[in-house]
């Protein structure tokens, strides 16, 4: 069956993009590093020693360009259910964070240690519906959220994508309890036509025992 002629239009706005033509010049595997590169220039939440969790990692974007800021002695575990060409540097545990053998997997190389920085650039596969992906979009949030509240140290930082919709606000409203400060970030490299936007929670607050 041909592609459609939908098909061919975005295959070519996607390859006339000049993060894309970018990414293939500067050696990397993704047009989202410059997402994240954007907000590390403003925010500074990659530093050199650091340990790092990058959640939904494949094909390794996000993974290649923060290993580089960590220097020799930062650590960072990259997570997901593909699996992804090696990095220099990286720990890749290829399965699903939410289950027991992979998070177990991940607990075991920490060995304690805590994170300072947990990063998502997970998004759901887009149905053209927002009845059914705008859930799905805040699903993968809460999912990157959760998993931040039970291995990041107090002072670590958050960093997911986002999408404006229903179910968004009561989030970044929850996370607000949660974290000193909670931004919302438009990189260039963010599509203009998309609702994206990246969620960074800084300083994650001590957990009030009951």
């Amino acid at each position: 069956m041909g592609k459609s002629k939908s098909s061919h239009q975005w295959l070519k706005a996607h390859f006339d993009d000049e993060y894309v033509k970018r990414a293939q010049r500067d050696g990397y595997r993704s047009r989202a590093v410059y997402k994240l590169e954007e907000i590390q220039q403003k925010d500074s939440i990659l530093r050199a020693g650091s340990v790092v969790v990058d959640l939904g990692a494949a094909p390794g974007g996000w993974s290649q360009y923060a290993i580089r800021q960590l220097g020799s002695n930062g650590r960072l575990f990259a997570l997901d259910i593909l699996p992804m060409d090696d990095l220099p540097g990286v720990e890749f545990i290829e399965g699903d964070f939410r289950e027991s053998e992979a998070l177990d997997s991940l607990m075991e190389k920490l060995g304690g240690a805590h994170v300072d920085l947990v990063m998502s650039d997970m998004a759901p596969n887009i149905s053209g519906m927002e009845a059914v992906d705008q859930p799905r979009s805040v699903y993968l949030m809460e999912l990157a959220a959760e998993f931040a509240a039970g291995v990041l140290r107090e002072g670590g930082d958050l960093l997911f994508k986002g999408f404006h919709g229903e179910g968004f606000e009561e989030l970044i409203k929850d996370l607000r309890c949660q974290y000193s400060k909670v931004l919302i970030r438009k990189p260039k490299a963010s599509r203009p036509r998309s609702r994206e936007v990246y969620v960074l929670a800084k300083g994650r607050r001590q957990p009030i025992v009951s």
